[in-house]
Formats: structure tokens, sequence, C-alpha cells
């Protein structure tokens, strides 16, 4: 769902930040066009390593925070609110849970609902089951859990409540530098400031091309088994090309309405296909294994949270958790902004129960419900699933229960209105990082954004595929692991150091507006 741009529009010059990031952009886009072997290798020697010498810091950093967050709940800080003590929420609950999935609910949840459940079963994590077994199915939606719950959501609730208390509460620009001046002081004025804003858009607009990537491989895979479109990396590029067109020309429209009845219109849908495989599916296979694998995932929390590659598991890790962990924190910003923006008014202690329980609920079921029934199929019924592609997978599996052809047209429209409602919003926080922190950038700046994403997706793509998309994000996102520390640290100070009587007469309106009139 795109963000609402209210507020007075960007004025005067463009800074350094803009041109410096758009420079590096273009000059990357260089690089993978003109020296792709040369990108291949110095890419792949950075991905070793980094994750072979600093791959654990994604997985403490990304537990701490989760930490982090439910020490703020449960401690004094929680009843702080995300603006001033008079600030009250401009949603309802029910529609701010429901922006809340659509802010990272996309074509990843596509891509993987089915992709990383079937390739886990077919090929246990860490050899910890034998391949296709009973074991195997149940540690296949642990570890999908892992992926898509509640660490991911961690990292963009630390984004999301900095950004809106430093935003919201203390009236600073909507950028990242200006959250840091707890902990860098004066320096996020300066030079050091502004690398660390070009920092946030480069590793933002990497995790914007890895679902563009993403999404168009499983577009040209849905094609593909409906009307035998050929599987080509032409076909990936051209839709590439067809929807950067449409998320652009909607950035610089501002077509608020049609944006947000297009992501009402995908949540529906999304619901619509997760209801149907649950009743014609393996309704009593899928119910059972879902809380098997829920109570595992419970059980085996801290070992999977914790879990290296000491012991030659490297090139797993680097395909799943470090890619994954990598990808949400390249994503940090976007969600962030996005987070912070729809709950304003909200207490801490609200933003974290519904930020890390409401997806993560949604999540586990999604993965449950598609994973769990294409499990079923190669386990009683030698369906081989498994033997699909990533982007296939989805396609093989709606294959094996009536309606095929509707549910997978529904698929692709999804992919599709994911496609557009994200990359659209993306392209808004890309435009805003780089315009001074305006809640209404430049059209210019929009389509400049809007058309190096699409040609970035595009180059990466031509020059290895996903392989590519998935090492580059994990090379990007590496510097913001630290950012992300500090960020916690940051607003840790500024919490601590909130005026005693505020944070009393907050607590004492909460309780107030509890308490019933008698």
């Amino acid at each position: 769902m795109a963000l609402r741009r209210s507020g007075p529009r960007a004025s005067g010059k463009l800074g350094s930040v803009f041109y410096v990031s758009v420079g590096i952009c273009a000059l990357f886009v260089v690089w993978a066009s003109v020296f792709t072997e040369n990108l291949t290798t110095v890419s792949s020697m950075a991905l070793d390593w980094l994750t072979g010498g600093f791959g654990w810091a994604y997985l403490v950093v990304s537990l701490a925070m989760l930490l982090f967050l439910v020490y703020l709940a449960c401690s004094r800080h929680g009843r702080g609110r995300l603006g001033g003590p008079g600030d009250r929420p401009e949603f309802s609950r029910w529609s701010w849970y429901a922006m809340i999935l659509a802010a990272v609910m996309g074509v990843g949840l596509i891509s993987y609902g089915v992709a990383e459940p079937i390739a886990h079963f077919a090929a246990p994590p860490h050899d910890l089951a034998a391949p296709g077994s009973r074991e195997a199915a149940v540690l296949a939606l642990q570890y999908s859990y892992f992926d898509w719950g509640l660490h991911a959501w961690a990292i963009f609730g630390v984004f999301g409540l900095a950004i809106g208390f430093s935003t919201y509460r203390k009236g600073r620009r909507g950028l990242v530098s200006p959250m840091l001046r707890p902990v860098l002081g004066r320096r996020v004025d300066g030079w050091l400031g502004k690398a660390i804003d070009v920092l946030a858009i480069f590793s933002t607009m990497f995790g914007t091309t890895t679902s563009l990537g993403l999404g168009a491989v499983q577009m040209n895979s849905g094609l593909t088994t409906l009307w035998g479109v050929p599987s080509t990396t032409l076909v990936q590029v051209l839709i590439i090309v067809a929807v950067t067109g449409l998320f652009t020309l909607s950035a610089v429209t501002g077509v608020h309405k049609g944006i947000r009845f297009l992501s009402e219109t995908t949540m529906g849908l999304a619901a619509l296909l997760f209801v149907f495989l649950l009743a014609v599916g393996p309704t009593v296979f899928v119910v059972n294994l879902f809380v098997e694998s829920v109570g595992a995932y419970a059980d085996g929390f801290f070992g999977m949270s914790l879990k290296t590659s000491a012991f030659g598991d490297l090139p797993w890790m680097q395909s799943w958790t470090y890619f994954m962990m990598a990808w949400w924190i390249s994503w940090g910003a976007f969600v962030g902004v996005f987070l912070a923006r729809i709950s304003r008014g909200r207490t801490i202690r609200e933003f974290v129960v519904a930020v890390l329980a409401v997806p993560s609920t949604v999540f586990f079921a999604w993965f449950a419900v598609f994973g769990g029934s294409a499990i079923e199929r190669d386990y009683f019924h030698g369906a081989d699933i498994a033997g699909s592609s990533a982007g296939d997978a989805i396609f093989a599996t709606l294959g094996q229960f009536p309606l095929a052809g509707v549910t997978s047209f529904v698929a692709i429209v999804l992919v599709a209105l994911f496609f557009v409602s994200g990359a659209d919003a993306n392209t808004y926080v890309l435009a805003m990082l780089s315009s001074h922190g305006v809640e209404r950038p430049k059209r210019a700046v929009l389509v400049v954004w809007g058309v190096l994403t699409g040609v970035t997706a595009v180059v990466l793509l031509l020059a290895g595929g996903l392989n590519a998309l998935q090492t580059t994000v994990i090379i990007t996102s590496a510097p913001f692991v630290v950012l992300l520390v500090l960020l916690a640290v940051s607003f840790w100070k500024e919490l601590r150091a909130e005026p005693r009587e505020e944070v009393l007469a907050e607590e004492l309106e909460t309780e107030l507006e509890r308490t019933p009139v008698s």
C-alpha cells in the first residue's frame, strides 16, 4: 500500500545525497553491464568473505532486535507514544493491522510460500533429517517460519519505532541520519550523515531490485504454465520494463485512491486463494503439520536463531538464512517509514505487539497451507513438486487441485499487483530519502528512481539471474547491520532521556482512556 503523500512539496535544489546516490547506482549499472564477469568475480569473493567471517552478525543482531522490542513492550517505556502526548491513532485498529500486512506481504510471499518449504523438504537444513521424510516436513516449515517470522519483523519494528519517534516525537526530518544524533552527535549534520543517508538509499534500492527480479521470474513461470509463454531472460526483462513503467507512473501521478484500491484488492484475492486451497486441499494434514511445526519452531527457537555455518553449511546459509536476513535489513528503511507513518499516535507497546504478532501469524498460516499442501502431494502422492524450479513451485502445487487454471491466473495477478503497489511505495521512499526527507518529492526525482530501479533489476538479471540478485543484496546490506545496532542504541538513549513528567502524563492519559466512564 502506498504512503499518503501529504505535506509540502520539495523546494530548492537537490542536495549532494541525491547526486551521489544516483551516481553510485549508475556506476554500478555500468559495471554490471560492461564488466559482467568482473562483477561476478568480485561479488562472489566479497560474499564469501562477508558471510564466512561475519555471517553470524546477521543472526546475533536480528535476535538482539527481537529481544530489545520485547523488553520495550514490557517496560514502562511501552506506554510512550509515537508522536506528541496529544496524538492519537489516525486509523482504526483493523485497518492498521491490514496496512501492516500490506507493508511486506508481496511478491516474496507468492514466490516463497511453496518454494522454500518444498526446497527444505527435499534438502533439509543442516542435514537435520532425511530428505523427504516426516521429520523433513516439520523442519521445512520450521525454518520457513524462522526466515519470514519474528526476526524479520523485529528488524522492521526497530526501524519503524526509531523513525516514528524521531519524526513525530522529536520533529526531525524523515531521514536515517538524524535518528543517530544521540550516538553520533553533530557529525550527522556533516559528511558522515550524508554518507549514512546514501547507504540507506543504496541498500533500499537493492532490496527493491531483488523483489523485481523474483517477481519477473514468478510471472514468467505463471505465463508459461497457463499459455506456454517461453521462460526466458528476455521475457523476464520485458516484464520488468512493463511493471517499471506502471509503478513509476503511479508514483508520479500520485493516484492514492487507485493504489489503495489495488492494495485492498490484492489482500482480498490473497485471502480468497488461501481459503480456497485450505478448503480443497489436504486440510486435516495441513492443520496437523501447522500445529507440529509451530511447536518445533518454539522448541528450537534459540537454536535456529544462532545456528551458524561453522560446520560447512555456508552455501546453504548464503542461499537462505543469510540472504533472508540481509533482504529484511535492506528493506528496513522502506518498511520502517511505512510503519511509522501509519502508526502515529500508537503506543510503543501497541506497535511492538502488532508488528511482531499479526504478520508472523498470517505468514505462518500461509506457509503451512501452501507449503504443507505441496509437501503432502509429494509425500503421499509422488507429485515431485520439489523437482520444480522456484518460480514454478506454486503453479505446480495449484495444478494438483481443482480449478488450477483459475487459481494460477489469480496467482499471476497477485504477483503483478504486489509488484506495482510495493514498488510504487518503495520508489516514493527512495525519492524522499534523497530529497532532504520531504513528504512530497519532485516528480523528476520519482521518475529517476523508478527508472534506475528497473534498469538495475534488468542488468542484475542479465548478469547472473537470481544468484546475482541474492549476492548483491547480502553485500549491500552488510554495513546496514552496524547502522541497525546504532539505531537501536540511539532510540534507547532518547527514550531514557525523555522527561519523567512527560512519561507519567502519557501513562495517566492512557489509563484514563481505558477507564470506562461511570
